[in-house]
């Protein structure tokens, strides 16, 4: 299993995100090679702004770990985080962190290229055009 197996994973959970009507945003925590926890974006459904895909499996991971931190831990989400999650991931001490597809608008990076935890590695572009086409796709249904 590999970061393609592991963003296909959170690609099926951005799947269920635009089922549901939801901005397509999906993520999986994995730890040890194993999913522990999946999230997609909930924020309509919840009426809660912070319902993020990935505050979403963060809560579920931190759940499973029985603790606040995800040290040798790795979030795969189809979209780079916003500055929320970003923060959130931070303070997580999440030990790597996987995006799919760029985002201009609310990025983490372009806004707060810090708020991560500084040994946090971050990869981009798994399956980056994946990822932006579910967004493509949902936002041409809603025009």
């Amino acid at each position: 299993m590999d970061d393609n197996y592991f963003m296909k994973q959170a690609l099926l959970e951005a799947q269920q995100a635009f089922t549901q009507e939801e901005i397509p945003v999906g993520a999986v925590v994995v730890y040890n090679g194993r999913i522990i926890a999946r999230g997609h974006n909930l924020t309509e459904t919840l009426t809660d702004v912070t319902a993020h895909a990935e505050m979403q499996a963060i809560t579920a991971a931190a759940n499973t770990m029985g603790g606040k931190y995800l040290k040798d831990c790795t979030l795969y989400v189809t979209l780079e985080p916003c500055v929320m999650c970003a923060g959130a991931l931070g303070w997580s001490q999440i030990t790597r962190v996987v995006y799919g597809a760029s985002d201009e608008k609310r990025g983490y990076s372009k806004f707060a290229p810090q708020a991560l935890h500084p040994k946090t590695e971050v990869v981009s572009g798994i399956m980056a055009e994946e990822c932006l086409q579910l967004m493509k796709d949902f936002f041409a249904k809603r025009r």
